[in-house]
């Protein structure tokens, strides 16, 4: 299949699924830190970048496919999406290993001391103070995967949708 294939309901359909999706997958990470109190450390705040790039560019492409654009655009985008989606899968399968200790996580990941706190500090020195937890521990497990091994799978699935609809007729 080319890119420059006619598109339909397929692509349409598809970048408005990947749109929705890929903000609620972020949603719900970002949902877990503010709500739930899960603060994520920096391989977690890493691996929302692929969803922060491709819920908007999905976004173009359900308009770009709406809008009856060369298809070329709206497939491009879609095939972007999934290679961002296959992107952000490597990293949770990173972080998932790092977390079970099948191999050593980036130096800077690392749990660091709180400094001490003084009193009257201004909101700033509070910020600062907050020190994100170890990329080797995992916040919490559910069905024996990790918030790592949840976004392997979802990475997984979108990464599936999108190329899909960027190479299906």
């Amino acid at each position: 299949m080319s890119l420059s294939a006619p598109t339909g309901k397929t692509q349409t359909f598809g970048a408005a699924l990947l749109a929705l999706g890929m903000a609620a997958t972020v949603g719900t990470a970002l949902g877990f830190e503010h709500i739930g109190g899960y603060l994520p450390c920096l391989l977690c705040i890493e691996q929302r970048t692929p969803y922060y790039i491709g819920a908007p560019l999905m976004l173009l492409a359900f308009l770009a496919s709406w809008l009856k654009a060369p298809p070329v655009v709206t497939r491009g985008l879609l095939a972007v999406g999934g290679a961002l989606m296959l992107y952000g899968m490597g990293l949770g399968a990173y972080h998932a290993g790092v977390e079970w200790g099948w191999w050593e996580g980036p130096a800077d990941c690392g749990v660091a001391v709180m400094p001490s706190s003084r009193a009257g500090g201004n909101l700033l020195d509070q910020l600062n103070a907050v020190i994100p937890p170890s990329c080797s521990q995992a916040a919490g497990r559910f069905l024996g995967l990790s918030f790592a091994g949840w976004n392997v799978l979802a990475s997984a699935l979108w990464a599936a949708i999108a190329l899909r609809a960027a190479f299906r007729r």
